[in-house]
């Protein structure tokens, strides 16, 4: 195991070596040695060096390039050029803020119980590749249990129960009794916004199954507290002949495991919509997306809670998606300052409905270049899409809790439909521009005014003829 971690990271045996010259003995700790025994690639790598003082580590590290100090209160430093976290053992006491206390001499068992669960509290000895384990977290990985390593310190740091949110979506693990109470009663309000959405962004970028950490939120009855619009789902009914998996919630929580689906590496997005490939993009674009597109589908029906309604023996939801616009404004304000979030989702929940309404042949060309325009700058139609097959795939009511995974007819013709008229990915260009009507109009906003007229009647009559659109438009600038 040792020898397989440090072949994915050549640079780093010369400096262990020399750093156990000088009389330091060097652990690969926590997630690490974890995700190995799980069969999961290693993205991160935390290394523990004992016997040197961070003073030491640091002139040693330097010998090999520029040293970080990437966390000196903690005493992790880093090396420029190689992603790894090296540190001290050290003690914490609790806070937000906490004391931290490095101890070079601190023994393996001590060092090992200041970590959170059992399943992290692990290592790997670099001289002799010896797993050690104190706390049972082999037998945890084995029986996918989670377990705080000491029940009376693992509420020194808040933190640890978003973590526990995270890693019940990751790995969908179940947490002991005694950590479930211990989450139950910890006092979360100390914790920044800033490290809460970090948390939930890991949760939705490395969890197949995200809304595991959500559904635990629910049981424990802290989902209200964290995030209460989504808690207000809760016991919504629906009708039954559309939504036969439940309630509001449950709804929710099978959408946002749908999103995940569409990220899949095996799998390709054309899978989802019936061989209809959708437009690649950066893996950070990805990244972002899937961060969208996981809260707009948190957000996509909050509005039910506040419109649902008992009319001739059936729910009905009349006019959600409006609703749940400032639901879902309110819900990520306590999240993030991210403004890309906070304008998009919103927009993308007003807008959830229309790739299934939008279906029909007999919808008009416009009604899809509008719609595409109403979305920018930060949308567009394939997103929307992406977000309306989530919405269809939420529906699964055979009781396994998991969203369904064929195509939708419907969303597949929305999705063809807007990439056979070019709004798939950004709206129709507006075929003039102020060079256009500069001989006629002058610059100011009159010129404005009539440019976005012009835009108006190319997306209403579909008109492509630059020639003809300058002349109906400078007609009517004229008639009045």
């Amino acid at each position: 195991m040792l020898t397989k971690i440090l072949a994915a990271y050549p640079s780093l045996p010369p400096i262990i070596a020399h750093l156990q010259q000088q009389g330091a003995r060097v652990l690969i700790v926590g997630g690490a040695v974890r995700d190995q025994l799980l069969g999961l690639p290693v993205t991160d790598l935390d290394l523990e060096v004992y016997g040197l003082t961070l003073a030491q580590l640091q002139a040693e590290l330097s010998r090999f390039g520029t040293v970080l100090a990437v966390g000196q209160a903690f005493g992790v430093l880093r090396l420029a050029h190689l992603p790894v976290d090296w540190s001290v053992p050290r003690l914490d006491q609790s806070g937000r803020k906490p004391i931290v206390q490095l101890t070079p001499e601190l023994s393996l068992q001590l060092a090992f119980r200041r970590r959170d669960l059992t399943i992290n509290a692990l290592g790997l000895d670099c001289a002799t590749g010896a797993l050690l384990d104190f706390y049972g977290g082999v037998h945890d990985l084995q029986h996918q249990l989670l377990r705080a390593v000491d029940a009376q310190t693992f509420g020194a740091d808040p933190l640890r129960f978003f973590r526990v949110m995270s890693l019940i979506g990751r790995f969908e693990f179940t947490p002991d009794p005694v950590l479930n109470q211990l989450c139950r009663t910890m006092d979360l309000t100390q914790i920044s916004r800033e490290r809460i959405e970090q948390e939930f962004h890991k949760l939705w970028l490395r969890s197949q199954r995200p809304a595991l950490g959500l559904r635990w939120l629910q049981q424990l009855g802290r989902l209200t507290q964290i995030l209460p619009e989504l808690g207000a789902t809760a016991g919504v009914p629906q009708n039954p002949d559309w939504h036969p998996e439940g309630d509001v919630f449950e709804h929710t929580m099978q959408a946002l495991d749908a999103v995940i689906y569409q990220f899949e590496p095996a799998l390709a997005a054309a899978d989802y919509y019936d061989g209809l490939e959708l437009a690649a993009l950066p893996s950070a674009d990805l990244k972002a997306l899937r961060i969208l597109l996981c809260w707009a589908a948190v957000c996509h029906d909050l509005g039910k809670a506040v419109t649902t309604k008992l009319i001739d023996g059936k729910y009905r939801s009349f006019g959600h998606e409006v609703a749940g616009v400032p639901l879902s404004k309110q819900l990520l304000q306590r999240i993030t300052a991210q403004t890309s979030l906070l304008q998009t989702v919103p927009k993308l929940v007003l807008y959830h409905m229309r790739p299934g309404q939008y279906a029909a042949p007999a919808v008009r060309d416009r009604t899809y270049k509008q719609l595409a325009l109403q979305l920018v700058p930060m949308a567009n139609l394939t997103w929307l899409a992406q977000l309306a097959w989530a919405d269809r795939a939420g529906r699964n009511g055979d009781g396994t809790q998991r969203p369904f995974r064929q195509p939708d007819p419907e969303i597949t013709r929305f999705l063809k439909r807007a990439q056979q008229l070019g709004v798939a990915q950004q709206p129709e260009a507006a075929l003039l521009t102020a060079q256009d009507l500069l001989d006629v109009v002058p610059p100011g906003p009159q010129l404005g005014q009539l440019l976005a007229a012009a835009y108006r009647l190319q997306l209403q009559h579909g008109w492509r003829d630059r020639q003809l659109l300058r002349t109906k438009v400078l007609a009517k600038w004229r008639k009045n």
